[in-house]
């Protein structure tokens, strides 16, 4: 069982950036993708980056969205429990509830409805 818990949302103006957290209680031995997507009102659930958490063979790959490329950057930490997604350039459109989700067997460009593991979200507001 994983357990996520994301932090680092919030309200920023066109142009901001924040750091997205994402704390997985887990095993980080086994070979976990983690990802981040994010829903707005009335869309479907975008996957914007993932990466690798368990395993150190696996980490330096990486997915990314169109959306993000450029403007997100995925990171783990030493520990492999803490993924972030550093948004940079902020827009409105950016407008979101962010979530991150973790599952052993998924890909990393794997769509939501593979992963079993998700946190609560965090709301980003840009305006």
């Amino acid at each position: 069982h994983v357990q996520l818990v994301e932090s680092g949302g919030g309200l920023v103006q066109p142009g901001g950036s924040l750091r997205l957290s994402c704390a997985a209680v887990q095993d980080t031995t086994k070979r976990n993708a983690i990802a981040w997507f994010r829903q707005s009102p009335g869309k479907e659930r975008e996957g914007l980056a993932a990466m690798y958490g368990g395993g150190a063979t696996y980490t330096e790959r990486t997915y990314y969205a169109d959306s993000a490329k450029g403007r997100f950057t995925i990171s783990l930490d030493n520990a492999k429990t803490t993924v972030y997604l550093q948004m940079n350039s902020l827009k409105p459109e950016d407008t979101a509830m962010y979530y991150c989700a973790a599952d052993v067997l998924a890909g990393i460009q794997d769509p939501p409805s593979n992963f079993q593991f998700w946190g609560q979200g965090t709301q980003v507001t840009v305006s």
